[in-house]
């Protein structure tokens, strides 16, 4: 069977080759999520909800949906399955349920309101949500995305992918030049332009990305929602394609089997081994290069 890879491997590789080793080869896989995690997931699902709803429906039905409910519904839901297995129950507190919740309902009030900025039914189609890219790669391994968001603009003919991220305060200028972040678009728009045929110069990307807090005491209106399309012209998407060669070229045989002799490079810094969840198991990694 072919070994299956993602975003979220090339970027967990990006950032530690040995946490990779140590998710993937050892399957040693013990993050159980928390509670950002918990609420980026519920959050995508009531705005996809509202956008297939408004598109396939009518808008007036899309702000009909009880999407408060749904969001409720979705975190508690969320937070029963980090939790079914024993989990330590501080894993996420009801006092951040709370929280969450009611920065997500500011959220949604929001996107209702200005719902009109961001997406227009006027010459424009969903093409879907969560739509997949599953391909074949060179070696026999086997790429899977789900994209978040796939507009059609009828007009220019130009397919739309757009990622949902959330956010506590939005992405400043350092998040948005950290390419193991935005790389992550520009492999979904060339494996979107190959499964579908569509020519890649007529595919355009997007994050969309919700702010969970807004600045304080500030004299002019805020908005709870930030735009930025990451840089995906060809010498862009040439950089991301040869990230993912190197990381598949490393971690993978010819025949697509795990590479045993590679030697897993260990990047410990702060960043890295803040969040990181082997940082209190010395016995997986003790944190020396």
């Amino acid at each position: 069977m072919s070994k299956k890879i993602s975003y979220t491997q090339v970027s967990m590789y990006n950032e530690c080759p040995w946490k990779w080793k140590l998710n993937y080869i050892d399957d040693h896989r013990e993050f159980k999520g928390n509670i950002h995690t918990l609420f980026g997931t519920a959050m995508h699902e009531v705005l996809q909800k509202y956008l297939n709803v408004m598109y396939n429906d009518s808008v007036k039905n899309a702000d009909l949906l009880p999407l408060d409910k749904l969001l409720q519904a979705r975190m508690v839901e969320e937070f029963n399955k980090m939790h079914e297995f024993g989990t330590d129950d501080k894993l996420v507190t009801q006092e951040e349920m709370e929280e969450f919740y009611q920065d997500g309902l500011a959220i949604i009030d929001f996107f209702k309101k200005r719902r009109g900025e961001y997406f227009s039914k006027k010459g424009y189609e969903l093409i879907g949500c969560e739509v997949p890219v599953d391909l074949e790669l060179p070696q026999g391994l086997q790429w899977i995305g789900y994209l978040d968001i796939v507009v059609k603009d009828k007009i220019r003919d130009v397919i739309q992918i757009m990622d949902i991220k959330t956010s506590t305060m939005g992405w400043n200028k350092w998040q948005k030049k950290n390419k193991n972040k935005t790389d992550q678009l520009l492999y979904y728009k060339q494996f979107y332009s190959m499964m579908y045929n569509h020519p890649i110069d007529k595919i355009e990307v997007e994050y969309f990305i919700v702010k969970r807090k807004l600045y304080e005491n500030l004299d002019f209106p805020q908005k709870r929602v930030q735009k930025f399309s990451p840089a995906s012209g060809k010498p862009s998407m040439n950089s991301a394609m040869g990230n993912l060669k190197k990381f598949v070229t490393e971690a993978f045989t010819e025949k697509g089997e795990y590479n045993m002799e590679h030697k897993f490079e260990k990047l410990p810094s702060a960043k890295n081994c803040k969040w990181c969840e082997f940082k209190n198991k010395p016995e997986l990694c003790d944190r020396r290069k």
